[in-house]
């Protein structure tokens, strides 16, 4: 019973971590999430995590790059905060005219 137990808990484990990745959530994220959620022990999830991305090299290469131009096109915080300020800013111009 302990081996089908452990497949299980496996299966679970794998399925978190797939719902993490359509959550396009990082290794870190997951991991997180599912200790504070599911409590899962990080050492868990990243070796499930490692043999995920084993099994499915090609996938996990791409999504590392769609996680990599997601960042990329992320403005920081600052940044929104500076764009928001300028359109308050061009519009209260506008509407003085």
């Amino acid at each position: 019973m302990g081996d089908s137990s452990s497949a299980s808990y496996i299966h679970l484990v794998q399925h978190l971590i797939e719902k993490c990745l359509i959550f396009h959530m990082t290794k870190q994220e997951c991991m997180r999430a599912l200790s504070e959620h599911a409590n899962i022990e990080p050492v868990i999830t990243s070796t499930v995590w490692n043999e995920l991305e084993k099994e499915n090299k090609r996938f996990f290469e791409a999504y590392a790059q769609s996680l990599e131009s997601k960042a990329d096109d992320q403005m920081s915080e600052e940044e929104t905060r500076q764009m928001i300020q300028k359109m308050i800013s061009d519009s209260s111009k506008d509407s003085g005219d």
